[in-house]
């Protein structure tokens, strides 16, 4: 089925998504993408749904092609403080912020989201997979934290976060039992909250 170009017509929409979320290092990505009506791509689709190729041949399209866009990040220190899902939506709300127009309607990829000040949100699960806005927001969001993986993997290449980019694998797994936690790991989640209360060294780069 071919993504939705709008919710409702004629109404400047922005779609919004994340990165991240159910990672166990690294940070949360979210973006925000304004589209212009008659954009369409045929390799457009939810980032899970798209090779690594053709996220970062979409890029530069949405990029060039959109009529607003904005990426922003929150960290794995402010995701332990405040909670992976108040990241997230901080994240989109940051990327809101910094959109060069502004939309009359929020597309948020999700069924929940606290509402942004001034403007009107819909909320539509597997919005990544049907609104095209949507869609073009979750290929950014994935590039950049993937490319932002790529750079600290450089410095602790044990954890295989060229590969895992951070999510919880059989073998970044067993890398965190072998190795403790580096400083990017989120020390709230899963297998992490249970090594670092164990206080391991912090490993290094190697």
């Amino acid at each position: 089925m071919p993504l939705k170009r709008y919710f409702q017509k004629g109404l400047i929409e922005a779609g919004c998504d994340e990165a991240g979320r159910g990672c166990l290092a690294g940070p949360v990505f979210a973006a925000s993408v304004i589209l212009p009506a008659g954009f369409r791509h045929p390799l457009l689709n939810d980032s899970k749904q798209v090779t690594e190729e053709h996220r970062y041949e979409l890029r530069p399209v949405i990029e060039q092609r959109a009529i607003a866009w904005a990426v922003a990040m929150i960290d794995h220190e402010e995701i332990d403080r405040i909670n992976i899902l108040k990241a997230s939506f901080k994240a989109m709300h940051l990327a809101i912020d910094q959109l060069t127009t502004r939309p009359e309607l929020l597309l948020i990829d999700g069924h929940i989201f606290p509402p942004y000040f001034g403007i009107v949100h819909e909320c539509v699960i597997g919005g990544d997979a049907k609104y095209a806005s949507i869609a073009a927001a979750s290929i950014l969001a994935k590039t950049y934290r993937d490319d932002y993986m790529m750079r600290i993997h450089e410095e602790y290449p044990q954890y295989g976060w060229n590969e895992n980019k951070g999510y919880g694998t059989a073998s970044h797994r067993k890398q965190i039992k072998e190795n403790g936690l580096s400083p990017y790991h989120r020390k709230t989640f899963g297998i992490c909250k249970e090594v670092n209360n164990q206080n391991p060294a912090t490993p290094t780069v190697m």
